[in-house]
């Protein structure tokens, strides 16, 4: 039986699984992939393969005027320099597929995506229950 804290964590894996293939079906031919990671979708993971690696961890927010939350990574797995333009979108991509989702998920916590500084993370009621 999976603990709360795994539950959690495995509705936010779900959403940055869909996340994933929105940037993958987007971007997937733009760059080639890093020569050392799979091809998309051959893989269980989709952190390990493809184009992307879109994940969070948990921050206590020391020095955040937001607090506590999951700090949002979007990392393209190439070799190419990625255009700036092309960052910013795919990160307002991620955002906006995370600020729709997050309450279907997490009912009743409202959790929203907020920017600290240069960092996206997730914030609101982080409780596990």
């Amino acid at each position: 039986m999976a603990t709360e804290l795994e539950t959690w964590e495995g509705k936010l894996r779900k959403i940055f699984k869909e996340i994933d293939a929105v940037l993958e079906e987007k971007y997937g031919s733009f760059f080639p992939r890093n020569p050392v990671r799979a091809r998309h979708g051959s893989t269980s993971s989709p952190e390990s393969d493809g184009l992307f690696d879109v994940g969070a961890a948990y921050s206590t927010g020391l020095g955040s005027a937001y607090g506590e939350g999951y700090a949002v990574e979007v990392r393209w797995a190439t070799l190419s320099q990625i255009p700036e333009n092309l960052r910013i979108e795919s990160e307002s991509i991620v955002e906006n597929i995370l600020n729709r989702r997050l309450p279907d998920e997490f009912p009743g916590k409202n959790l929203k995506v907020v920017r600290d500084g240069t960092v996206m993370k997730i914030v609101g009621n982080l409780s596990l229950t």
